[in-house]
């Protein structure tokens, strides 16, 4: 279909204000005003002096906006003039994660090289950054010491969104799902791809330096028509887009993965074969990538074996497969998807410890005293035959009445496994319950029910058993670094002390409670989640303070584990679905079976760990995101049948203009705003995180029970809202 003239004058209209060249009129007025320092002008006055027409008014005014913003320019009343404001320095950065996990600044030297100056950004309306971005920034003064104030991003690469198409024949709208886009995004006729008003769309911004730039329109083209906003597969595929998600592996990757067979050398390995070694997996796994097995010694003390699949045999590096697993880096797992890290001739077979099949493994032995102590432990190549495959469901089972398959090594790990626990727990160790859910789909495939799932002594078992091979590992390479004199690089799993300010913020949030912490004092927060066990407000206490804590990320530089209160750790135990895991099995190997190149081969992770870290966190991270918005989805499809139904919900937070409240029986969580409550007109008090009633003088706060009924549900936007049944 072809534009006619005036839908081509009326589109060319509408895009005008993108062309403006804003950039060049400020520095126009700015020069200006320079030059004749002590004077005074009205716009007026500005388009005279530089021989501008009336229609450049609301462009030169837009431009004296963004002036007085950047304090180039002093207004007073009506009247603009140069600002006498020395200006700082304008630097430019790459945005990097700081040892905390949160973002920060790297600053850039001219040659675009890193230098050492790393500035968290300040706080406040800063301009929306991602890992990656190159940005300007100039330094400003905070509590904190020197901050980086974000002021231009230069360099974003390209950006892709999805939202919901409104056509309006000349040109179309776009909505995206975003919290990092809230503007709409304008498409040019010639590039809707038929998309028509209700599809939901993928699109590439054209201009995304300009997404903080009130004053530039966004465009983009219309990639891919996903289907009706508001469908479920349309959603999922979504999802997907907006992740950058891609289930299907590249055809030369699959080709390299159909050759790949298990050949090895029994001489190299361990043949455990006949030993009792089995795995307990959630129902519905298909890669099993860690056994168990465990041994009392004549003298009472235990010898645990964790073993792990052996997926650095199979996955070369720099092969095909291993370039794209490192774009990957991990699994991600929706509620109805699994995007695998690997291929699944490798992830569901190969590789995968199945039962009553060989399977090679990277083992490691754990001696550890009566009390659960480690008196030692070794690291070894092995090959396995897993005699059992265990669901949680299965091994709990036998656990609670001792009988069943493999009862003795099960029960045994369960008291070695609660004597481990008890253990961390009074040591250094934060142990934070988070609820999971799971949805039970009918034969159509819609969300029949959700239910929160219950956290078995035989996940806790299996647990704990990671938690200590992952640190065992952790702590040979730096008792052989120490051992050999030599510097030896490793990828750890760190998390920093949590951000001051924001502990501050929680201890403010308790008090409502009846509860005090001492932000200072790790101790003090092992004695709230003592406190609140059990307690309604335990789900809300629980979540913020997982908030309030830094993010844990993959790096080369080892700070410790914050919550877990371990000096040493990293991640061994998932190979196939962790690219971090992968890497740590190949320096172990080399440091442990290739001594003689052991420094050549230092020298090679001293330089590929920095990048495969971050990459590592971002996708994590992104991972992350996506089967949140997965499982909101699908939370949203099932109360959507629900609408006008009555639950028990609580109270989970408050904002300005509503409180947040959680059905506690299937964790859905939706919205009461303040002016759909009928009683009264409630105002939100900031200070002591409570709504009242400005007439009545009723309260809600954090943690209250509330009968709420479901009035409404957007399925594009994931949002629930609910009123309040008095």
């Amino acid at each position: 279909m072809c534009q006619t003239q005036q839908e081509q004058g009326q589109e060319q209209q509408f895009f005008i204000k993108s062309n403006i060249k804003i950039i060049r009129l400020k520095n126009d007025i700015s020069a200006y005003l320079k030059k004749n320092k002590g004077s005074s002008l009205k716009v007026n006055s500005i388009l005279k002096k530089l021989r501008l027409s009336q229609d450049k008014r609301e462009q030169v005014k837009r431009a004296l906006t963004e002036l007085v913003k950047e304090q180039k320019v002093i207004k007073e009343g009506k009247y603009y003039g140069y600002s006498e404001i020395s200006e700082p320095e304008i630097l430019t950065g790459e945005i990097d994660f700081g040892k905390d996990g949160r973002i920060l600044v790297s600053r850039i030297s001219g040659d675009k090289k890193k230098v050492s100056d790393k500035y968290k950004i300040a706080a406040g309306k800063n301009i929306r950054v991602e890992i990656g971005d190159i940005v300007e920034f100039k330094l400003i003064d905070s509590p904190e010491g020197k901050t980086a104030q974000v002021i231009n991003i230069k360099d974003r690469g390209r950006k892709y969104l999805s939202g919901k198409f409104e056509s309006q024949k000349a040109y179309g709208i776009v909505y995206p799902d975003s919290r990092e886009v809230k503007r709409e995004i304008l498409i040019s006729y010639k590039d809707f791809k038929n998309a028509e008003t209700g599809d939901k769309v993928y699109i590439e911004l054209l201009n995304p330096e300009s997404i903080n730039d009130e004053f530039t329109d966004l465009r983009g083209v219309v990639t891919e028509v996903l289907g009706k906003a508001g469908d479920r597969s349309a959603e999922e595929k979504s999802i997907l887009r907006k992740f950058s998600l891609i289930k299907e592996f590249p055809p030369e990757v699959e080709s390299e993965a159909a050759k790949i067979r298990v050949t090895y050398n029994i001489r190299d390995r361990v043949d455990l074969r006949e030993k009792n070694i089995f795995t307990i997996d959630p129902a519905d796994a298909k890669d099993f990538d860690d056994a168990v097995s465990i041994e009392v010694q004549e003298d009472g003390t235990y010898m645990l074996g964790v073993h792990i699949a052996d997926v650095s045999h199979f996955v070369t590096e720099n092969s095909v497969i291993d370039r794209e697993a490192v774009k990957r880096a991990t699994s991600v797992y929706l509620v109805r998807n699994v995007i695998p890290m690997l291929p699944e001739r490798l992830s569901n077979d190969i590789c995968s410890l199945k039962p009553g099949v060989d399977r090679l493994t990277f083992s490691v032995f754990i001696h550890l005293s009566k009390r659960g102590a480690v008196k030692n432990f070794d690291i070894k190549k092995t090959i396995i035959s897993s005699k059992r495959r265990f669901t949680y469901e299965e091994a709990q089972e036998i656990i609670e009445t001792k009988k069943g398959d493999f009862a003795d090594e099960l029960l045994t790990m369960y008291k070695l496994s609660k004597t481990i626990t008890l253990k961390r727990l009074k040591e250094e160790s934060l142990d934070f319950d988070s609820s999971e859910v799971k949805f039970v789909f009918d034969k159509t495939g819609d969300v029949k029910d959700i239910v929160v799932k219950e956290r078995l002594d035989s996940m806790r078992l299996i647990e704990e058993f990671m938690l200590l091979a992952n640190k065992c590992a952790t702590v040979f390479v730096n008792n052989l670094s120490k051992n050999l004199k030599i510097n030896l690089p490793f990828i750890y799993r760190v998390h920093d002390m949590p951000n001051k300010e924001k502990m501050r913020e929680l201890g403010e949030f308790v008090k409502q409670f009846g509860y005090s912490i001492n932000p200072e004092e790790k101790n003090s927060l092992r004695k709230l989640l003592n406190a609140i066990e059990g307690k309604p407000e335990e789900y809300i206490i629980n979540n913020l303070l997982i908030r309030s804590m830094a993010k844990a990320i993959y790096t080369e530089k080892n700070i410790g584990h914050y919550g877990l209160g371990f000096k040493d750790y990293s991640h061994f135990t998932s190979p196939i679905r962790r690219y971090p895991d992968l890497l740590v099995h190949r320096m172990l190997y080399d440091y442990i079976y290739n001594e003689k190149q052991i420094e050549e081969k230092a020298g090679y992770y001293r330089k590929i760990i920095p990048e495969i870290g971050k990459q590592s966190s971002v996708m994590e991270q992104n991972a992350e995101q996506a089967e949140r918005e997965s499982i909101k989805l699908m939370q949203g499809e099932y109360i959507s049948r629900h609408i006008g139904d009555e639950y028990e919900g609580i109270v989970s937070g408050l904002i300005q203009y509503g409180m947040f409240v959680e059905i506690m029986e299937i964790l859905v969580e939706g919205m009461i705003r303040f002016r759909d409550i009928q009683d009264d007109y409630y105002e939100y008090d900031e200070k002591n995180h409570i709504a009242r009633g400005r007439r009545k003088g009723k309260t809600f706060r954090a943690g209250q029970k509330v009968r709420i009924k479901v009035m409404r549900v957007n399925k594009e936007t994931k949002k629930i809202d609910f009123v309040l049944i008095n």
